[in-house]
């Protein structure tokens, strides 16, 4: 049975797939990144996932993959292979398409993890049918996936879409990036665990303790969380401005808030809005498989584009 390996690799862990031609799941496995060992380690790690899930095709199905699609976080240089940057996984530079392709003989697309994510989303999720749409993840920090026409837009050098980096705060806090202010200073997951954690007092709170306190009418996390959803509607209506999507989709962990968050965010964005066509604002719906299922998507495109003969690694 012709299938592909898809992979997505996270700060914490790896989820892998082996996806068939109509993009069933044959099979699913995870395993640990293992970044306490060092970017070396991971990089290894990610080579023998692969090369296992390669060896339980050929048992299983009778055939190794055709393809591989694998999504890293970071900076990634998607169309010469490279994963450039990730601060969480300390690597630099690595040539990951090239050293996958060799261990598997096969070819192989490597993609942004929450670009990825979207193109999931973008085709099979949330957004399915939408020509234009934004994907937003509120994790640790905040990025997008600009969809067009079923597939992505990785911008010039591929930093389209990090509307984490916005100013919404001009003078406020300090990124990492350089500048203050940022919107992922504000809204992200792990920005509201902070400042719930320091108003509370407990250093184990998160954002979503702050959300069920904001359904107990909690003054402070009522107080937090509007100032997280002023800041994600500044940034979001300085992106549909720009990218005039017809959906907006919004996953990662601060978005498992539901209607805690969607209420207000919807309410906040339409009342910035003036010319402007206010998208609809819905849910992602894959969750954290989204990454995975992209990592499939752009196997399969990788093989699609040779009108279904395989192109050499």
């Amino acid at each position: 049975m012709r299938h592909v390996i898809a992979l997505d690799v996270g700060g914490t862990g790896m989820k892998a797939a082996l996806v068939g031609a109509d993009g069933t799941l044959l099979h699913q496995d995870r395993r640990p990144t293992g970044r306490e060992r060092g970017p070396d380690a991971v990089v290894a790690g990610i080579l023998d996932f692969a090369a296992d899930l390669r060896g339980h095709g050929v048992q299983r199905y009778g055939e190794p993959a055709a393809a591989a699609g694998v999504a890293v976080p970071g900076i990634v240089d998607e169309a010469n292979g490279v994963a450039a940057y990730a601060a969480n996984l300390g690597w630099r530079d690595v040539p990951l398409r090239a050293l996958l392709a060799d261990r598997l003989g096969a070819p192989v697309a490597l993609g942004h993890d929450v670009r990825t994510g979207g193109l999931a989303e973008g085709r099979i999720g949330a957004a399915r049918g939408a020509d234009r749409f934004l994907f937003v993840a509120l994790g640790t920090g905040i990025a997008g996936a600009i969809g067009v026409d079923g597939r992505v837009e990785a911008g010039a050098h591929g930093f389209a879409g990090e509307i984490g980096h916005i100013v919404v705060r001009p003078g406020g806090s300090p990124c990492p990036c350089g500048q203050r202010g940022c919107l992922e200073r504000f809204a992200s997951a792990a920005a509201v665990s902070q400042a719930w954690a320091d108003a509370c007092g407990d250093p184990e709170a998160d954002a979503a303790d702050c959300a069920k306190a904001v359904t107990s009418g909690d003054p402070n996390a009522v107080r937090i969380w509007q100032g997280a959803v002023d800041a994600l509607a500044d940034g979001l209506v300085t992106a549909l401005t720009l990218l005039d999507p017809r959906t907006l989709v919004m996953g990662g962990g601060l978005a498992e808030a539901g209607e805690t968050l969607f209420t207000p965010l919807r309410d906040a964005v339409r009342r910035r809005v003036t010319f402007q066509k206010l998208p609809e604002i819905v849910p992602a719906a894959l969750g954290d498989s989204a990454g995975c299922l992209g990592a499939g998507l752009l196997a399969w495109d990788l093989l699609n584009t040779t009108d279904g003969t395989e192109v050499t690694p």
